[in-house]
Formats: C-alpha cells, sequence, structure tokens
C-alpha cells in the first residue's frame, strides 16, 4: 500500500466517523411518529346532500298589486286653501318681448350706460336686447327692480301650485 492510498484511506475514515459522531439520535423522532400513528382517527363527516331545484310557478299574478294602495287607504285629499294676498299681475299692460323667455333661457351680457343704466341680456335667439328698471321679463311676470355692473334684480309673480 502506497503512502497515498493510505493518507486517502484514513481522511475517508475520519469523515465518515465525524459524520457519524454528527447525527443526532433519532429515538425521541420514533417515538413520536410512533405516538402520532397510535391516535384514533377522526371521521370527518360527509357533505351535505343537496337537495335538487323545484320549480316554482308563481300563480298570484292575477291578484292585486300590493304596492299599490287600496281605494279604501287613500286618504281624501284636504281642499287646497287658496290664500289671496292680493299680489296679482297687470293683464292690461302690454307684454314684451323678453317675457316669452323663461328665465334659465336668458342670459346676463353686461351693461351699458347712456342717460341711464341699461342691462344687455341675450335671447335664446342670439338677439341682445337692453332693458332698464322697469322693464318685465321671464314668464312669470318678472319685472327688473335693480341693476348693476354684475347682477340684474327681478321681482317675479310666481303662482301657487
Amino acid at each position: 500500500m502506497t503512502t497515498q492510498t493510505f493518507i486517502r484511506n484514513v481522511i475517508l475514515l475520519s469523515i465518515t466517523f465525524m459524520l457519524a459522531a454528527c447525527s443526532p439520535p433519532k429515538d425521541d423522532l420514533q417515538t413520536y411518529v410512533a405516538e402520532v400513528k397510535a391516535r384514533q382517527v377522526v371521521d370527518i363527516p360527509p357533505i351535505p346532500v343537496m337537495k335538487p331545484y323545484e320549480k316554482f310557478s308563481y300563480a298570484a299574478s292575477e291578484l292585486r298589486d300590493p304596492f299599490v294602495p287600496t281605494v279604501i287607504d287613500v286618504p281624501e285629499p284636504e281642499p287646497e286653501k287658496v290664500v289671496d294676498n292680493g299680489i296679482q299681475p297687470n293683464e292690461n299692460r302690454r307684454r314684451e318681448v323678453l317675457e316669452n323667455y323663461s328665465l334659465s333661457d336668458l342670459q346676463y351680457v353686461g351693461t351699458l350706460e347712456q342717460e341711464s343704466l341699461w342691462a344687455l341680456i341675450r335671447a335664446p335667439d342670439s338677439t341682445i336686447h337692453r332693458v332698464q328698471i322697469g322693464n318685465y321679463m321671464g314668464r312669470n311676470h318678472g319685472q327688473i327692480v335693480a341693476i348693476s355692473e354684475t347682477q340684474l334684480t327681478l321681482k317675479e309673480i310666481v303662482p301657487e301650485g
């Protein structure tokens, strides 16, 4: 045997002893595995059986709608109290052009000053009209009360109901 082979055998033998010395004892692992295998097996309950779908035929479609009140359930309306406050539009005056449009259709463009302050109003047909205090506009008998550089103030007679 050569020295080289001898050294190689010694090294292999020492590695084998070191690996054998490093391995932990497996007695406790084997006892644990035996204990787990000895436990009782718990049975899992089976999946419940699903009931088959049963077709339902709605036969109450000819009956009264439950969301519509019956004649008995509807209270009689109370007569409306008409309050006469004495405010009425002047029906004898001549209607102005801007009274044919609702106020939401009219647009305040600006002001013009010639002897007095005039407001410039654009109608839906893109025509610009010149109005001053006392003129009427809108469908609810709106009379111009004040004009400033930024706003126009109206007094309207709005019907109740």
